[in-house]
């Protein structure tokens, strides 16, 4: 298995009804590396400045990350991020961005990473994920993410991206965004007419729908009480779902089904603490404990 992420690494400080906390690791690439890390070897291309603290870098050899293609850019500063939760975690405002390293030029490939087979295109723009896309000719399975200001803003690029990748992650709002329709499972299939052979939109707490030439499955969130953080919540789950999907080399629609479920449950913990913090204190038994509960809640019986 060879499974790799290019995405952000960043500091984010979080404001939630209940609690803040300041100057967290965080960012599409560390939330997805960290969540992947449980099925097996994740190698992670991004970029810092040199104000990145040491301690971050600890946290990611914890998951055991392969960090070869982390650029540690001297004279730059890392990319931060501060928002807010409103009661409804749902609704999220951001409060100031300081692109930094990421208005700059990607970071390199390293060679050694160019065998990689499972490819994970965090989300950034369209163009940057078609040049990244290319240094992987032997790749398996090719999958981005995307957002509403790529959607509105590039949409040439992301169109010309969706024809060259094989599933694409993205929510509700950006599903229905991009494909002007309102009802989400006509816009789950009409993504597909513009490349991918899968979709997963996801819905938040409610979810996840998949779309595959060979059907579709709508999965529930798992019904936690123990929320204190949503941030990387979409990312952890795509860690997830990318890394069973490498771990078991297996891309049909049963198996995407049973990644869904894998994916839900990593991010079921990844929302109970800022950042990484949850995910530092499980192993992957924890997961399988959860997705046995999660097997029994859906359970409709004969």
């Amino acid at each position: 298995m060879s499974l790799i992420v290019t995405g952000s690494i960043g500091i984010d400080s979080i404001h939630t009804p209940t609690a803040q906390a300041n100057e967290v690791l965080g960012g599409s690439g560390v939330y997805f590396a960290a969540a992947a890390s449980f099925f097996g070897p994740v190698r992670l291309v991004a970029a810092v400045g040199e104000d990145f603290p040491e301690q971050y870098l600890e946290v990611l050899h914890h998951f055991g990350i392969d960090l070869s293609g982390l650029e540690r850019r001297s004279g730059s500063r890392t990319f931060r991020w501060r928002g807010k939760y409103h009661e409804d975690m749902n609704v999220r405002e951001t409060l100031a961005v300081e692109l930094n390293v990421l208005g700059e030029a990607p970071p390199l490939v390293p060679h050694h990473y160019r065998d990689s087979q499972y490819v994970f295109l965090a989300n950034t723009h369209p163009n940057a994920q078609m040049e990244l896309l290319e240094h992987f000719p032997d790749r398996s399975l090719a999958v981005a993410d995307t957002m509403d200001l790529w959607i509105e803003t590039e949409r040439p690029a992301l169109l010309k991206l969706l024809e060259r990748v094989d599933g694409l992650v993205l929510n509700d709002a950006e599903a229905m965004l991009l494909t002007e329709e309102p009802n989400l499972v006509r816009a789950a299939a009409e993504v597909l007419n513009l490349g991918p052979s899968f979709v997963v939109i996801k819905k938040g707490e409610h979810g996840a729908l998949l779309r595959h030439g060979a059907g579709q499955i709508v999965l529930p969130g798992y019904p936690n009480p123990n929320v204190v953080d949503p941030t990387g919540a979409g990312d952890s789950f795509a860690g997830g779902m990318m890394g069973y999907l490498a771990a078991t080399q297996d891309v049909s629609f049963n198996n995407l089904r049973r990644a869904l479920a894998y994916g839900t449950m990593v991010a079921s913990f990844n929302i109970e603490a800022f950042g990484l913090d949850r995910l530092k204190q499980i192993r992957r038994h924890h997961l399988e404990q959860r997705l046995d509960e999660y097997r029994q809640m859906l359970d409709l019986g004969p």
